[in-house]
């Protein structure tokens, strides 16, 4: 195990073992234990009394954060002609179709999220094997196979992000940077956690949000109360 830094000491005796801070108080204190030299991204870490493995237990969705994430999402609008200017317009970093299907084919992933229209779905079909493992299908649920192309590359480059449960029951994504406010990344985590409440089933059973930790890349995570989420 490599040894802690200096300033990850220091990092850590400011969060006291076993407290759960209000979401307030653990945003500012993600930004003060960050070291990294980096703007580094902020994590937030759900777990849920929930059984993924059980199909009606899944849960999955979408949610536009109110801040955005600060990250630079690099968006293939794989569309028909017809579209293609609407797509551009809207901040696609790349449109086209058949060229773009063909570099996938070669190996390309060079982008962050595939946005395309049913229509073309058929076409898609046969990259699933390449990018698949790199969750960059295009999926209905999470909004990116629609007939109106350039809403949905809007909506991705304004924040809009995919989450879904893994199979121990945690739901992990970025809701923002460290440079970000404090009240930036508090709105970011309450817009994100309203949304996993929205989508709880109807078949589990018990507490449904367990736990709730704050961190940032690198840096230890923080405990919030849930209470202080739904505030």
């Amino acid at each position: 195990m490599s040894k802690l830094t200096k300033n990850q000491k220091l990092a850590l005796e400011k969060i006291e073992a076993g407290k759960a801070y209000s979401l307030t108080e653990a945003a500012a204190l993600v930004k003060e234990i960050t070291t990294t030299k980096f703007d580094a991204s902020v994590d937030v870490d759900v777990r849920l009394g929930v059984d993924p493995r059980k199909a009606d237990q899944m849960v999955r969705g979408v949610v536009s954060l109110p801040h955005g994430t600060g990250k630079q999402v690099r968006v293939l609008a794989l569309c028909t002609p017809d579209q293609e200017a609407a797509a551009k317009e809207a901040g696609a970093d790349h449109v086209g179709l058949d060229e773009y299907i063909e570099k996938i084919k070669g190996g390309w992933t060079d982008v962050d999220v595939i946005i395309t229209q049913p229509a073309i779905m058929g076409k898609i079909g046969a990259l699933g094997r390449i990018l698949g493992p790199r969750g960059l299908m295009p999926n209905p649920k999470s909004g990116t196979v629609t007939q109106d192309v350039a809403a949905a590359v809007k909506e991705v480059k304004q924040g809009k992000i995919d989450f879904k449960v893994d199979k121990t029951g945690i739901v992990h994504t970025s809701v923002g940077k460290v440079s970000f406010t404090e009240d930036q990344i508090v709105d970011n985590v309450k817009e994100f956690v309203s949304t996993i409440m929205k989508l709880k089933p109807t078949t589990a059973k018990g507490t449904y949000v367990k736990s709730i930790y704050l961190s940032s890349t690198m840096s230890a995570g923080i405990k919030i109360d849930p209470k202080s989420v739904d505030a």
